[in-house]
């Protein structure tokens, strides 16, 4: 229990913070999901899309601090990794000249 009045404002905004922390996090464990399943099926296009806005919830998320700048950028950096690994298969797909 808090002790004094700056206290209990303390408490009542953390629990407000933490709230919304966890909502922020869900969102960016939801639209990664969504995409890792857009890749696994190997639908570049929409996982295109997909990626864009999963970047996008990164950064607004590092800017307010829920997630550190440098798990975004490292998280950003693998998920565009496995994005080209997808279109490197197919693009690699070419006719033999024997």
């Amino acid at each position: 229990m808090p002790n004094t009045k700056s206290a209990e404002i303390r408490v009542r905004s953390s629990a407000r913070k933490h709230i919304r922390n966890q909502a922020v996090k869900s969102r960016l464990k939801s639209l990664e999901k969504s995409y890792n399943q857009l890749v696994k099926a190997g639908k570049k296009p929409e996982a295109d899309a997909a990626l864009r806005a999963l970047i996008s919830a990164f950064d607004k998320a590092a800017k307010t601090r829920i997630v550190h700048k440098s798990t975004a950028d490292r998280k950003k950096s693998r998920l565009t990794k496995r994005l080209s690994k997808v279109a490197a298969p197919a693009a690699s797909v070419a006719p033999t000249a024997t």
